[in-house]
């Protein structure tokens, strides 16, 4: 049986193993893998994964209810994105919420007394295992950061808007990214009382640890 041959539908019965795996490309912020993969009915499926090291963003959020956006060049979309200060999970052993601390400070040169976690998201689980760990920091205080050189950080513009904005921003389009408009969409739920932030070290089960095994294996 092939692939594109009709089978009988399984009902969410079916165990998804993987029999096989091949290294296609290895860069300096993913992988490239392709796993075959038993499918019901007894046939093998090829699927492509970029390993990626997982990230943070941050909805920093000042006494006035405002959120800090940056607005960076994205290369693969060709323009610049209104979006949360982020950084890669690419320190081994740092606790994400560290990460979050240190992203916040060298981006937008803030720190916060008061974190949790607002939401945990799957960028594109059709073809990547990134997930992007979602924060709230309040209780802002500015700090003092050595200015960014040689990449897109150097070109950063910061600015805060309230939170009601940047939702109205979200639902028009204007804003795309998929952790940006996730964070401000929870968090207007948190701050109005409809949901219930985490604390920061609340499990986090689909993390990424392909590529940190990676990078550790080649260091």
């Amino acid at each position: 049986m092939t692939e594109s041959e009709p089978i009988e539908r399984t009902a969410g019965r079916h165990e998804f193993r993987t029999l096989g795996s091949e290294d296609l490309y290895q860069g300096a912020v993913m992988a490239l893998r392709a796993d075959d993969i038993e499918m019901p009915g007894g046939v093998t499926g090829r699927r492509e994964v970029v390993e990626h090291p997982g990230a943070v963003a941050i909805v920093a959020i000042d006494d006035e209810g405002r959120v800090v956006l940056i607005h960076q060049y994205r290369h693969p979309l060709g323009r610049r994105l209104w979006e949360l200060p982020a950084g890669l999970l690419d320190l081994a052993g740092e606790p994400p919420v560290e990460t979050a601390r240190r992203e916040l400070a060298e981006e937008v040169s803030l720190s916060a007394s008061q974190w949790s976690v607002l939401a945990d998201v799957a960028a594109s689980p059709g073809f990547t295992d990134e997930v992007v760990r979602v924060f709230l920091a309040t209780d802002l205080h500015e700090v003092e950061t050595m200015a960014a050189e040689g990449n897109e950080e150097a070109d950063l513009v910061v600015h805060r808007v309230p939170l009601d904005e940047a939702v109205r921003m979200v639902v028009a389009g204007e804003i795309v990214n998929a952790s940006t408009a996730t964070g401000l969409l929870a968090a207007r739920a948190v701050l109005t009382g409809l949901a219930e932030a985490r604390d920061v070290d609340a499990p986090w089960s689909d993390r990424p640890m392909r590529w940190a095994a990676r990078k550790a294996g080649r260091d």
